[in-house]
Order: structure tokens, then sequence, then C-alpha cells
């Protein structure tokens, strides 16, 4: 089954909006082996509209639409879908249901035009919508499948998981072939270099095919299998996992789409080891990451954002004299404060960051883009230096997953990189 994914919308034609729709969609899709051969952005215009249509039901067979299902004005996307298949619209006392109890619930009296979002194509099945007002549309026409659902992505969602996606399972059935597919995340080394220790990408893929996705967290391998059974695609990628593993393992931080910050709390939870974190470039962000974890509260103690030289000697315990030896951005500073909020804090580990983010600050020998990361336990600690790039908020990012992962490797037993 080919497919095409458009999106409608002013907002994501200029850039206003990311595109998350289809990114979610195709990925699901892959999952059921359909082919996604094309994706496309329009905007609110009728006539391009109408003919984006066109070239995609054409084409293939299975369209999916999201956007301008909406109640206001620039909402065209459901009367061009009844132009489109030459149909009606009609009251759908499903929908009208699901609208009046969404409004009762908030409070607010139902108007006209949010009575209209319950008017659907003659000829569609509805997709009810459980988190707001828009209801989806399956069409199906000279055996082909016309799907459109409302914009937000987290209407979009929950229509896909509950709806679309085992309709379209059903669909499909046994497939000839079955494709797998796993995701290796890495981190902590540039793409090239993971290109270069992975050796003959031929013979470690042996037939399958694999991916390389970088992001300024690290490089995702997205390894793809197609044989007869299950068994053999999952055999396939046990194999390949094995052999990517064993040539840069201590990189790879998590299989599928685990966090690394996820990964760090489930690490401190299975060893019942409390963490600290004092940071200063970096500005709570690691803090804000491993607290956005349910349950982090059985690991984190507390995270104290100590920007000025004063809060570090107040709150961290850093010696005064050796902030003005070596400078609040280095290996002794960056040390103390992993110590100190350690102590003050009675954790396990103590974790710290300080660096140069840019575009200032940067001095003789203090390039932008420095920073020095601290863990320390019970009986050791360990400092690192980091030289980034000159973007102040990726160096922030980068900073964070550097800490993360340093962490990672600490309560692993990896040997930390030079």
């Amino acid at each position: 089954m080919n497919a095409h994914i458009l999106t409608i919308g002013d907002e994501i034609l200029i850039g206003q909006t990311l595109n998350t729709n289809a990114a979610y969609i195709g990925s699901k899709l892959i999952e059921l082996n359909i082919n996604v051969c094309k994706t496309s952005v329009v905007g609110d215009n009728e006539k391009v509209i109408l003919n984006e249509f066109k070239a995609c039901f054409d084409k293939n067979d299975l369209v999916v639409v999201t956007g301008g299902l909406g109640p206001t004005h620039d909402d065209i996307t459901r009367s061009c879908v009844v132009k489109f298949f030459n149909t009606e619209l009609v009251m759908n006392d499903d929908v009208l249901k699901d609208v009046n109890q969404i409004f009762s619930k908030r409070g607010r009296i139902v108007t006209k035009v949010n009575e209209e979002q319950a008017l659907v194509p003659k000829i569609a099945n509805v997709i009810r919508n459980s988190l707001g007002t828009a209801p989806g549309i399956w069409i199906e026409k000279d055996q082909k499948i016309f799907v459109v659902m409302p914009g937000v992505p987290f209407e979009m969602k929950e229509m896909m998981d509950s709806y679309i996606l085992p309709k379209l399972n059903e669909k499909i059935g046994v497939p000839e072939f079955v494709t797998g597919r796993i995701n290796l995340q890495t981190t902590g080394i540039p793409e090239s270099y993971l290109y270069e220790r992975l050796g003959d990408i031929n013979e470690l893929l042996n037939g399958a095919q694999m991916a390389f996705l970088p992001s300024q967290y690290g490089v995702k391998l997205r390894v793809t299998a197609t044989d007869k059974s299950s068994d053999l695609v999952n055999n396939k990628l046990s194999e390949i996992e094995q052999k990517i593993r064993n040539k840069v393992g201590r990189f790879v931080f998590a299989k599928g789409e685990e966090t690394l910050e996820e990964v760090v709390g489930r690490l401190l939870k299975e060893r019942e080891l409390t963490l600290a974190v004092a940071e200063s470039c970096t500005g709570g962000n690691i803090a804000n990451l491993l607290t956005n974890i349910s349950g982090s509260s059985d690991y984190f103690e507390r995270g104290v954002v100590s920007y000025s030289n004063a809060s570090k000697v107040e709150m961290l315990q850093v010696n005064e004299d050796t902030i003005m030896e070596h400078g609040a951005v280095s290996r002794s500073v960056a040390e103390q404060m992993a110590k100190g909020i350690k102590s003050i804090s009675g954790t396990d580990l103590g974790l710290s960051v300080t660096g140069i983010l840019g575009p200032t600050g940067a001095t003789p020998g203090k390039p932008i883009g420095v920073v020095y990361i601290a863990i320390c336990d019970n009986i050791t600690s360990i400092v690192k230096k980091f030289l980034f790039g000159e973007d102040r908020i990726l160096n922030k990012q980068r900073a964070t997953q550097a800490a993360l992962d340093m962490l990672r490797k600490h309560i692993l037993g990896i040997q930390q990189d030079e």
C-alpha cells in the first residue's frame, strides 16, 4: 500500500508551526509496512487543496490529511472534501452529542458555529473526536482510502492510535513480507566517527538498511530489515544490533525512543542511588529534564542553579580563592561544585556543570563553548572538559546531554572518554 501524507494550513506553509503531524503519521504508517511515498504541505486555498487532493488520490492507495477542520473561516478542508468527492454535508447526531458534552464539561455555551462541527460528508465514516470538537473523516472509494483528521497534534494522535491504525491493519491483512525496524540511540560521538567505527556497512548489515539520523543530542541509527516472517526479521535485527554494540556499544544509550534522562533515571532507581545537581551555564536544564520523568523524586534530591560566583561560594562551598585563581569556568570549580552539592544534600552522587555558552563571555584561553562537567561519589570525582560550538542554546542542550551521558557511564562503570 502506497501512501501520501498531506498537511493543510498556512501556519505550516510559512514555518510558523512545525509539521510534527507528518512525522508522527509517517512513523506509524511505516510500522504497518505502508510505503509512504510523499508528504506535502499546502495553504488554506481551495483551488490548491483540490488540486493536491487529485494528485494524491490518483497516485496512491492511501491519503492521510491533517488540518483545516476547525470552526473558523480559514478552515476549509471539509468543504474541499465535499467538492472533491461530489457529496454533501449531513448532521451527525453522535458528533453533535460529543460537541455538547465537551462544551458542557468546560462550562461553555454551544454556539451555531460549534454545532456545525457535527456536519460531515455524507459518504464518510466518522472518526469521533474524544479530545476536541472536529471529527475525523474516513472515505473509501475506488478501492482507495482517504482519511482526514484535525491538525491539533494530540487530537490527531488519539484518532490515529484508537481508530485509523487498527482499521488500516485490518484492511492490510497478512503481508507476504514482514519489515521490522530498530532504533539505536547514540550520543557523545560525531556521525563521521560513528560511521568509521562501524567499518564495512554492507558486511555489517548483510542486506538490511541503515540510516544515520544526527541531531544536537547525538546520532540515531535506524536499522530496517525485511524477510518472510517476523522471527527471521527479529533474528536479523538482533544480529545486527549485537554487531553494532560490539563496535560502538559505549556510545549507545538506548534502544527505541527512550530519552537519555529516562535512561539515567531508570539506572538511578534500579541501583537505589540519589542525585543532586549544581548547574551554572545550563541554568536548570538538567534538573528540568530529570524531573520531567514521573517518579523522579525517588532519586533526584535537589537541583541548584548557582549562576553567579557569589552563589557558588555561598551555596556550594566553592573556595573563593579557587575562583580567583582559576576562574568560575574551570576544572577545579566544577569539581568543588559537584562535591559541594553532594555534601549539602547528602546524596550518593553530585553532578555539576559550568561553562561559557556565548556569544559573549570568552576570555583568553577559554573560548565560547568551553564547558566543564564533574561527577563525584563517596570515593572518586571525575571532571571532563568539553568544547562545543558558538550557538548559546545549542551549547546548553549539548552540555546537558553530555552531563547526563557522563552520569550514565559513571553508573554503569563505563570508562569516560578523554
